[in-house]
C-alpha cells in the first residue's frame, strides 16, 4: 500500500473555539496516538485530508513540527449535515509491524440467476502488515446454488493476511426466489382479504 504525504501543522489552542477556528480555515483537527507515545494534536488540511481518505486503510505520512509520523486512520468524525470532516483520529504504525483493520469484500463470479442475492457483511476483519492492507479482498461466488451462504473463511487472502472474523461470519446469502415471492404475496393477499371479512351483513 503507497503512502499519502500530508503536511500538517501543530495544533496549541484547543476546546470546540479552537476547532470551529480551525475547521473555517480549511483543516481538520487530528490526534496522533500509540506505541506508549504522548498524544499529539495536529491540523490537517481538510481538502487532502477527503482525498486520502477515499481509500480504505490508507497510510499517512503525516509531516508536523520538524518530524513525520507514519498513522492509520482509525476514527474519523464527519459532521452529518454538511459532510464536514470534524476530527480524525491517527494510530502510529511502524513498517513491518502487524495491525487488526476492517477491510471491503468484493464479490465475482457467476451465481445461480434464480437467487437473490444479499450482503450481510460488507467487511471482514483481519490481521496485516501497517503496509500492505489490502485495498479489498475477494470472494468468489462461481457456481454458488440459490439458498446457500458464502461466509468469512470462504474470503480469498493474500499472502501474510490472517482472518480475524468469525469463519462462520455470513458475507452474502444468496436466497430463492421462489421463498422471496411467496413471503411478499402472503402478507399482500391476508390485506386484501381483511376488508371483505368486515364487510356488514345486507
Amino acid at each position: 500500500m503507497a503512502e499519502i504525504q500530508i503536511n500538517g501543522s501543530k495544533r496549541t489552542n484547543f476546546g470546540k473555539g479552537a476547532s470551529r477556528r480551525d475547521r473555517r480555515a480549511g483543516l481538520v483537527p487530528a490526534v496522533i496516538y500509540g506505541h506508549n507515545a504522548v498524544p499529539q494534536h495536529v491540523a490537517l488540511p481538510s481538502r487532502e485530508l477527503a482525498t486520502a481518505l477515499k481509500s480504505s486503510n490508507v497510510l499517512l505520512n503525516v509531516t508536523f513540527d520538524g518530524k513525520s509520523e507514519l498513522v492509520l486512520p482509525k476514527s474519523v468524525s464527519k459532521n452529518p449535515l454538511s459532510g464536514i470532516f470534524e476530527h480524525v483520529d491517527l494510530l502510529i504504525v511502524r513498517k513491518g509491524e502487524k495491525v487488526t483493520v476492517e477491510v471491503p469484500v468484493h464479490t465475482e463470479g457467476q451465481f445461480d440467476k434464480d437467487g437473490i442475492l444479499e450482503h450481510v457483511n460488507n467487511t471482514i476483519e483481519v490481521e496485516a502488515e501497517a503496509t500492505s492492507i489490502p485495498a479489498f479482498l475477494v470472494l468468489d461466488l462461481t457456481g454458488m446454488p440459490a439458498g446457500t451462504s458464502k461466509t468469512a473463511g470462504d474470503v480469498k487472502l493474500p499472502a501474510g493476511t490472517t482472518l480475524i472474523s468469525d469463519p462462520e461470519l455470513v458475507v452474502v446469502h444468496l436466497s430463492e426466489r421462489s421463498t422471496a415471492v411467496e413471503e411478499v404475496a402472503a402478507p399482500a393477499a391476508a390485506t386484501e382479504a381483511a376488508p371483505a371479512a368486515a364487510a356488514p351483513k345486507e
